[in-house]
């Protein structure tokens, strides 16, 4: 699909830009460029889209270039290669560890002459030789790198590296510089596959999306072609056990899917004609026809896997203190190794090929990769972990932020309650008869497109009464004639017009009213025949949500355009304490400004369209029920792919696990490295154990951080893709 998809201007790969490290030195170079607006980095693509003038993206390019990196500008035809190198690249590493299991042999082998062999010129020139090419197998790319950083005054992991083999030779300790580049290579490549873990993690996602699928043709027949090449409104079909392959609406069969890879939903949800489906779900048994709706590169599934992409790409505020703080100290470490390497012989006496070797151990052990890679590989990792939840962050920071939320608004209709209206009660009134009064009523109902009178229709059980001389009365309601009688079916304010009510009616009228509902009547020339209540349900998560939200310390309150009376009775149900009713949009942004005030941090959650200014003047905004809609897609900060207010509670808590993950690895890379600090200068620290201590710490922080992505995905997604499985092979 990807050759189908357009590039965005000014969008370059940089094919050795690999690592966190690497995107931080060029946005260091980059970032204080004039005119530079943003970098867009998507390290599984190795690309870089820049947003600036014309005149900064060159500035740019040369920056990038100076630093050593070979940036080429993307089209869709290059991009479709890319990628297939990449795909390649990410499923064969098996090239990278032969070369280095060949460099690691080779050093082997370099150490076993400098320890067994005699000591000859010959078997000395032999080893040496043994372990320049021990060193050429491992480290030709952080020579390469390192050397351009080197004469552009860049300190970084490769210059380090290289200081420190280079040095090591020279000295003498050429066993040990081949050993300590071949592991520090092997490490880095382990390193890089742990990364691709985390940076990937969304990507399987793609994979649940079939490359072809079977479509109706116009002779009626079924054939199976590409999904790329499916035209939109085409009739497709999927099989039980299959995936769907597009966004569509049923026009045929009845079924249920598995929703969990967009909404994150593991229940299956019942499907029948005039339903919508998403690409990448599951069809579990029935078989079912739908109209597509949305290309394949343009799925709801497409457009979460994009957005998680370009989160990726943004900066957490962790990482950037990370990246300041790795920028003063490795050129601090440096000094420091050179300080160790000259004073100690002047001032206390050392031999100098000591003091230099213990330098060359501090430049191995003080390399910032561990630092440095802690923080994205969390946060991405975090970002995975909601998507297959179905939350969407749509950035690091808002996946950090979330943890310090105090308040928390909430939009009545359709967040809190399903945003359908039902008939909850029913009273014939007087001496009517109750069969009798429904089937009045649902004859005068049926024939509204009034919300209130399809709810009442749809309520009713049993057949209609045949209605002539309907009128629609606007604002009070219907009338028509009913078994040859004149009735109504209207609110209270035309009964009270029509001299029908009483002191039990209205008494009657404001005990449903204070519970939230909205109150119909049927009445005929003689009086009032029955009573119809209908209220927008509350959802069966929304008590459970709130009460989390309580346990977490975040205070819920609800704001809502619905009447006061209605906004207490589905607060009290639902559980919160404070609600707030007539509001209109710039009622709900000043509510968000004295929420702030009172509270702190507060997030916004609506439907994404309606709220949308309220979405945008809280800290945080979270649309709910965003599968499939673009609008709550570009309101929020973060869309809840379903209806479920739970995510928000799920939300916070993985933003405290990953802020508390962020400083576990932090502290955890400086402390190994202040060890191993003191054992180098102090002790008898050696470059095999500065080796093990930078990428031991490196490789400890990448684990720490993949461990968010733990339980992220529902055990029904494993379960049924388990079948799935089983059934195409």
């Amino acid at each position: 699909m990807a050759d189908s998809e357009p590039v965005a201007p000014n969008t370059f790969r940089i094919s050795t830009m690999d690592c966190a490290v690497e995107e931080s030195e060029i946005r260091r170079m980059v970032e204080p460029i004039s005119g530079i607006r943003g970098l867009h980095f998507r390290l599984p693509q190795r690309t870089l889209r820049i947003d600036g003038t014309e005149d900064a993206v060159t500035a740019a390019l040369t920056a990038i270039r100076k630093a050593g990196f070979a940036p080429e500008a993307m089209t869709a035809s290059t991009a479709a290669g890319s990628a297939a190198d990449d795909h390649t690249h990410d499923h064969a590493p098996g090239a990278g560890y032969a070369r280095y299991a060949a460099a690691l042999v080779f050093a082997t082998v370099a150490e076993g002459i400098s320890y067994f062999a005699p000591e000859t010129m010959v078997w000395k020139v032999a080893g040496m030789v043994v372990a320049a090419v021990a060193i050429w197998l491992a480290g030709l790319e952080t020579y390469t790198k390192g050397l351009t950083a080197l004469r552009h005054g860049k300190l970084n992991i490769n210059a380090l590296m290289s200081v420190a083999v280079t040095g090591a030779f020279i000295i003498g300790q050429w066993p040990e510089a081949a050993m300590v580049m071949a592991l520090y290579a092997i490490a880095e490549l382990i390193e890089a596959r742990a990364v691709d873990r985390a940076r990937n993690a969304i990507k399987g996602l793609v994979d649940l999306a079939p490359d072809d699928a079977e479509i109706l043709q116009p002779d009626g027949s079924w054939n199976r072609i590409k999904a790329t090449e499916v035209a939109l409104n085409a009739i497709a079909r999927v099989k039980p056990g299959e995936r769907v392959a597009f966004d569509g609406v049923v026009t045929k069969g009845n079924s249920s899917i598995n929703q969990a890879p967009v909404t994150g939903e593991s229940i299956p949800v019942d499907k029948e004609p005039g339903s919508q489906v998403f690409a990448g779900t599951i069809n579990e048994n029935g078989e079912l026809e739908f109209r597509v709706t949305a290309a394949s590169s343009n799925s709801t599934l497409a457009r979460i896997i994009h957005a998680v992409e370009e989160a990726q790409g943004t900066r957490a505020p962790t990482q950037r203190f990370v990246d300041r703080f790795a920028a003063v100290y490795t050129p601090a470490v440096f000094v420091m190794a050179l300080a160790v390497a000259v004073l100690p012989p002047l001032l206390l006496d050392w031999p100098w090929l000591t003091a230099i070797y213990k330098a060359l151990v501090l430049l191995v052990i003080a390399c910032p990769c561990a630092l440095v890679i802690s923080t994205p590989v969390t946060v991405v990792s975090g970002l995975a972990a909601a998507a297959r939840r179905g939350i969407l962050i749509k950035g690091g920071t808002y996946l950090e932020d979330a943890r310090l939320l105090k308040a928390v608004a909430l939009d009545k209709t359709g967040t809190l309650t399903e945003g359908k209206p039902k008939l909850v009660a029913f009273k014939a009134w007087g001496a009517t008869d109750e069969g009798q009064a429904q089937r009045w009523a649902k004859g005068l109902a049926a024939r509204s497109d009034h919300p209130v009178s399809r709810s009442i229709a749809a309520g009713i059980e049993g057949a209609a009464a045949d209605v002539d001389r309907f009128k629609a009365l606007l604002g009070r309601g219907v009338e028509g004639t009913v078994d040859g009688k004149a009735m109504v079916l209207a609110n209270h304010r035309l009964i009270r017009e029509r001299n029908q009510s009483d002191e039990q009616l209205d008494a009657e009228l404001l005990t449903h009213e204070a519970q939230g509902r909205t109150v119909t009547l049927l009445a005929d020339d003689t009086g009032v025949l029955g009573l119809f209540a209908v209220a927008d349900t509350i959802k069966a998560s929304s008590v459970a949500a709130v009460a989390q939200l309580k346990q977490l310390g975040v205070t819920p309150v609800m704001l809502t355009g619905d009447n006061t009376a209605t906004a207490h009775a589905v607060a009290r149900e639902s559980g919160i304490d404070d609600a707030r009713g007539g509001l209109l949009p710039e009622d709900k942004l000043s509510a968000i400004k004295a929420m702030r005030e009172r509270y702190g941090p507060t997030a916004m959650t609506g439907d994404g369209i309606n709220d949308a200014p309220a979405l945008a003047q809280a800290d945080i905004g979270f649309a709910m029920g965003g599968a499939g809609t673009d609008t709550a897609m570009e309101a929020a900060d973060v869309v809840i792919m379903n209806d479920n207010l739970g995510r928000i509670a799920e939300t916070i808590q993985l933003s405290r696990r990953t802020h508390a993950i962020l400083w576990q690895n932090i502290s955890l890379a400086l402390a190994i490295k202040a060890v191993f600090f003191v054992l180098a200068v102090f002790g008898s620290a050696t470059m095999w154990m500065a080796v093990f201590a930078d990428m031991g710490a490196s490789l400890l922080v990448v684990g720490n951080g993949l461990r968010l992505l733990r339980r992220a995905q529902p055990a029904a997604v494993e379960q049924t893709t388990g079948r799935l499985a089983t059934h195409e092979a």
